[in-house]
C-alpha cells in the first residue's frame, strides 16, 4: 500500500476545511453539549486521541471519511466512530445543522480570516445546544 501524501499548506495546498485547534476545539465543545452525529462518507473528523493508524495526510490528525467500511474496520462499529472520534462539520453541514435549530447564520461574525465564519457558526450552534442542556 502506497503512503498518503501528506497535505502540504507551504507548497500552496488549499484547506478543504480550517484545521486549526480553534476549530477543533469548538467541534469538541459541540459533541460535549450533545450534537447529534451519525458518521458517513463525507465527514471530516478528528482524532483527538491519535488512534488511526496510518497518519492522516491533512494536519492535525484529521481524516475525511471516504470509505465508512474502513473506519467500521478500525473501531468495530459506527458507534464506536461516533465515540472516539470528534466530526468536524462543514461550512455547508453547519449551516444546514443551523436550519434544523431555527438558528440565523446572519447573527454570526463574519472576519477577514477563513475560519472566523466557520468559527462563529459553530459557536452560534453549541449556544443552542448549551441552552438546551441547560433547560433539561
Amino acid at each position: 500500500m502506497t503512503s498518503p501524501i501528506p497535505f502540504d499548506p507551504a507548497s500552496g495546498d488549499l484547506p478543504p476545511i480550517p484545521f486549526d485547534d480553534e476549530t477543533c476545539a469548538l467541534a469538541q465543545q459541540l459533541k460535549k453539549n450533545g450534537l447529534p452525529w451519525q458518521p458517513h462518507v463525507g465527514c471530516f473528523v478528528w482524532d483527538s486521541e491519535n488512534l488511526i493508524r496510518p497518519d492522516s495526510p491533512f494536519p492535525n490528525r484529521i481524516y475525511f471519511i471516504l470509505s465508512l467500511p474502513r473506519f467500521v474496520d478500525l473501531f468495530g462499529s459506527r458507534e464506536a466512530i461516533q465515540e472516539k472520534l470528534i466530526w468536524l462539520p462543514t461550512w455547508h453541514q453547519t449551516r444546514l445543522l443551523c436550519q434544523q435549530y431555527s438558528l440565523d447564520p446572519g447573527e454570526i461574525k463574519r472576519g477577514t480570516r477563513p475560519t472566523e465564519e466557520l468559527q462563529s457558526l459553530y459557536r452560534l450552534l453549541l449556544d443552542r445546544l448549551a441552552t438546551q442542556q441547560t433547560r433539561r
